[in-house]
């Protein structure tokens, strides 16, 4: 079952808890049937590669885990703070998310 989520593509959060947490980034991919979020430069983890043609070398690389989207606070674009989510409607009458601190339509 798929779940909408408070956050898109290209957005900024932080994350509140586990490892990585007070860490903000940008979130790179949002995947609604899992309820998880990859954001770009946090929770990191290694992957071993083998070698795709005989001879070659395997290797390890780093790459960005998928991450439950409870674990990240949307970060608002003009005050900065990490904050909860409400709605406004702006002036042309179309719903738009609002911060809850600032009340700054984004």
């Amino acid at each position: 079952m798929r779940h909408k989520l408070h956050v898109k593509t290209g957005d900024e959060v932080k994350v509140i808890s586990g490892k990585d947490k007070g860490k903000t980034g940008k979130v790179v991919g949002v995947s609604t049937k899992e309820g998880k979020v990859i954001v770009e430069k946090i929770n990191i983890a290694t992957k071993h590669l083998k070698p795709k043609q005989q001879g070659a070398t395997g290797s390890i690389v780093k790459v960005e885990a998928p991450m439950y989207a409870s674990k990240v606070m949307l970060v608002c674009p003009k005050c900065k703070k990490a904050t909860r989510l409400a709605h406004g409607v702006d002036e042309y009458g179309k719903k738009k998310r609002q911060c809850k601190h600032c009340s700054n339509l984004f």
